[in-house]
């Protein structure tokens, strides 16, 4: 069976989110991700992680307005100084945490923007990001994010993803594999993860339709855990799912590695 991080942005929200580390801990979670961390200093989500004894896995650099309906500035282009700013908050926190990934959000791309022009101040960013952060000893992932649930998200299929990465040129610039991102944009699921592994440094999962727990939709979630075991794939699967109901009950699937 792969290893299970939790994601505390998902997971537990009935819970402040300080507490929802040791929630997770409880239900036999060792690793935990989240969206973004800043709203709480970085010495307090530290302390919160020592206490539970959980590994931090992931989390985004910060991503502009999110209340305000922003999901990340990669690809604006009046955007580069805060984005580059965002890089050294997220290295700072990095740090603090033990983390030794950080994923990055492209953005939605504003109304009448020319598409060439946002891919290439992705590359831009992305190469001072990438360069940053190896001198910290830090991965930089680049996400696909379906366009349903975020319309007009700029970078929303995998092969969008990967001419990005092979532009910057960067050997520490990653692809975050997202099976649920994937299934609603394309489908194909293993064959893709399975031709582009040696370029993913992290997965995460979620059932489709309705973005729940593995066994309520359509994935076959028993089939993709052992072909993750059979690639010899290493890294954490994040559970980025919203429960049906209440988070503990919803972790049957976890512990039989099938559908529930």
């Amino acid at each position: 069976m792969p290893k299970f991080c939790a994601n505390l942005s998902m997971l537990y929200t009935h819970l402040p989110f300080l507490d929802r580390f040791q929630a997770a801990a409880q239900d036999g979670f060792t690793g935990v991700e989240y969206l973004a961390p800043y709203d709480y200093p970085a010495e307090e989500v530290a302390a919160a992680l020592a206490a539970s004894g959980l590994t931090q896995v992931l989390f985004n650099v910060p991503s502009g307005d999110w209340d305000g309906g922003e999901r990340g500035i990669l690809c604006l282009p009046d955007r580069t100084e805060e984005f580059r700013k965002g890089v050294e908050t997220a290295l700072h926190y990095a740090k603090a945490l033990k983390c030794g990934q950080v994923n990055c959000l492209t953005g939605i791309a504003p109304d009448g923007a020319d598409p060439d022009v946002l891919d290439a101040t992705m590359i831009e960013n992305l190469r001072f990001a990438a360069a940053r952060m190896q001198e910290a000893g830090v991965r930089l992932l680049l996400e696909p994010v379906n366009t349903r649930d975020i319309p007009g998200f700029h970078c929303a299929r995998v092969d969008h993803a990967m001419r990005i990465i092979q532009a910057v040129g960067s050997d520490n610039l990653w692809l975050q594999y997202d099976f649920y991102h994937a299934q609603i944009m394309q489908g194909d699921l293993v064959p893709t993860f399975a031709r582009l592994q040696d370029r993913i440094s992290h997965v995460q999962i979620a059932d489709h339709p309705g973005r729940h727990e593995p066994g309520t939709g359509e994935i076959n979630h028993a089939f993709l855990f052992k072909s993750l075991d059979a690639s010899g794939y290493a890294g954490w699967v994040g559970c980025e799912y919203k429960p049906l109901a209440d988070t503990s009950a919803s972790l049957g699937w976890m512990k039989t590695g099938s559908r529930t």
